[in-house]
């Protein structure tokens, strides 16, 4: 039996538009400036749109409390926070992060998370 992650789109909450706050500062809506859509998820705009490069998409996630940072990752394991189009040196920051802070266990899970949607 096959298991597929199916991603839901959502609107943004309060708190994930504060967080979208802390991991880009310079966010100024919730409208993608290049597909003129609203954002559905945090990580791969920030990854895409706002990150400059491995080493700001890593300071940008240093910024996460412990609770943040457990709450985006619950959102992914969910299916409502996405990994995709996330590039593999930004999502090994992540897997770093998530290890470091939250522990190797939920980095592993994540990890099978990321190569669902990255197949």
């Amino acid at each position: 039996m096959s298991h597929r992650l199916v991603l839901m789109p959502r609107e943004l909450s309060e708190r994930d538009i504060q967080l979208l706050q802390v991991l880009a500062p310079e966010f100024s809506g919730e409208i993608c400036k290049g597909s003129g859509t609203p954002y559905r998820s945090l990580l791969p705009p920030v990854a895409n749109h706002y990150a400059t490069s491995a080493e700001d998409f890593k300071m940008r996630i240093d910024r996460l409390s412990v609770n943040d940072l457990r709450y985006l990752i619950d959102l992914v394991m969910t299916g409502e926070e996405s990994l995709h189009c996330i590039s593999p040196d930004y999502y090994s920051v992540l897997d770093m992060r998530i290890s470091e802070v939250l522990g190797e266990d939920i980095a592993h899970r994540i990890r099978g998370f990321y190569a669902m949607t990255c197949e």
